[in-house]
């Protein structure tokens, strides 16, 4: 257990540093600004607009979340199964009963959000009920609630609002200096615009980064964790076998949500070239996950 209380600890850390770095890339961009503009009232916005994002991302992001998948809530007598499975698992697991969701897709996935596990949703599709046998369901919803334990929840919620807003800023940014923004006679103007175009540019390299660094070993440590709590590898093992054999994208399949899911939601290619490609992606090669969950002794 030792090392599962180090890795809920690396969490906090984890979203604790994201809003660090939050805070100061705005500071940052609200200085160049300022700076561009020559309006010092620019930069005050840009500290109280991080530190109310930081507010705002902590205890609301969830409810984006949702709000972004579509996801609808579920009524205990219209999926009486799936309700049994996660109350049960939840008991088995220590947790409180996670609020649970519906998304409305043909695409076999699901996703854990919240901030702790006090506040905390899982939400599946329709056509991930409707391939999974009873094993292979609780099989991912136990690794849903492995997130939840693990406090995977917290980073991956949180960085879903502040790389969306870096993003976006720097995006606000880069179009006031193509439209015109700003002092042209200002010779530090031409760098702060290649300061803007560099910054634009980098954002979704950034969000990727981050994606990748709270993603991808969480998963494999989801993976075990949920297997342990059913004490049946094989059922998570086969739910992601039927789950990659879908390669479609779902409907609202969204960059900044795609870390959060069990399975990418824009598909994972197989081919040499989609295999360079998955280095860059938020989820490890599903035949890994697969082979991991095979080679467990429960």
């Amino acid at each position: 257990m030792a090392s599962l209380y180090k890795h809920q600890d690396s969490n906090v850390r984890k979203t604790w540093t994201l809003m660090f770095i939050f805070f100061m890339v705005i500071i940052a961009i609200g200085w160049f600004m300022s700076f561009v503009y020559d309006a010092p009232e620019i930069l005050v916005f840009a500290v109280f607009f991080s530190i109310f994002m930081n507010i705002f991302s902590y205890w609301y992001s969830d409810k984006i979340v949702i709000k972004v998948t579509g996801a609808k809530p579920v009524k205990r007598e219209e999926h009486l199964e799936l309700w049994r499975v996660v109350e049960n698992l939840s008991i088995t697991a220590g947790l409180p009963m996670p609020k649970l969701y519906i998304i409305e897709d043909s695409v076999p996935n699901a996703l854990a959000t919240g901030r702790d596990a006090e506040h905390s949703a899982v939400a599946v599709t329709t056509g991930l009920l409707g391939i999974l046998d009873k094993n292979e369901l609780e099989g991912v919803i136990a690794h849903e609630l492995s997130h939840i334990g693990n406090r995977d929840i917290l980073v991956m919620t949180v960085v879903v609002v502040l790389v969306g807003f870096i993003s976006l800023i720097s995006d606000i940014f880069l179009r006031s200096r193509l439209y015109g923004g700003g002092n042209k006679d200002n010779k530090a103007g031409g760098v702060l615009m290649i300061v803007g175009l560099v910054l634009m540019i980098l954002s979704p390299i950034i969000a990727t980064l981050i994606q990748l660094a709270v993603s991808r070993k969480r998963e494999f440590l989801a993976d075990a964790s949920g297997a342990l709590l059913t004490r049946y590898p094989e059922g998570l093992a086969s739910a992601l076998e039927k789950i990659s054999a879908h390669s479609a994208p779902m409907k609202k399949a969204n960059r900044a949500t795609a870390h959060m899911y069990i399975h990418n939601p824009f598909g994972q290619r197989e081919s040499l070239k989609g295999k360079f490609l998955n280095l860059f992606q938020t989820h490890p090669p599903t035949a890994e996950r697969i082979k991991a969950l095979r080679g467990l002794e429960v």
